[in-house]
């Protein structure tokens, strides 16, 4: 069962003019988002946000260290149906804990099994393309923080 805590991890490089969006497989929504999963029973967010980043694109690095975070919170009704019967009943909205990590200038992710492929943009045509509003909301929250 999953817990109704996530994570999202907005991966930057070229000092934050390329963020990088991952395609979802068909089997997993076929959309495009940011590098994210759901945080184990007895996990720390930070954890789990470092597992998801090497899992979905073998980029290992250290989320804490010196990151603004911004969190959100969605409905869980905004899931598909199948999706939604991964969570206990009791559960019904999800909060995501969100991560900035910048990637060197020349890395490329290797992605696992729910994604199909993926690309770097600026941030205004990841805003554009992400499918969740709350996950542009969040990225568009920390690029301008960190802008300040």
């Amino acid at each position: 069962m999953r817990t109704g805590v996530e994570v999202a991890v907005f991966v930057t490089r070229k000092r934050g003019s390329e963020v990088l969006i991952v395609h979802r497989s068909p089997e997993q929504g076929g959309y495009w988002h940011v590098v994210a999963g759901g945080v184990a029973p007895g996990e720390a967010v930070e954890e789990a946000a470092e597992r998801e980043l090497r899992e979905e694109t073998a980029l290992v690095a250290n989320v804490a260290t010196g990151v603004k975070v911004i969190e959100y919170v969605y409905p869980l009704t905004e899931e598909p149906a199948d999706r939604r019967n991964l969570y206990d009943p009791s559960i019904t909205q999800v909060e995501v804990t969100c991560f900035h990590v910048a990637a060197p200038d020349e890395w490329e992710p290797k992605l696992d099994w729910e994604h199909d492929g993926y690309r770097w943009c600026d941030p205004g045509e990841a805003f554009s393309a992400l499918r969740w509003p709350e996950t542009a909301q969040a990225l568009r929250s920390l690029l301008l923080l960190e802008a300040t």
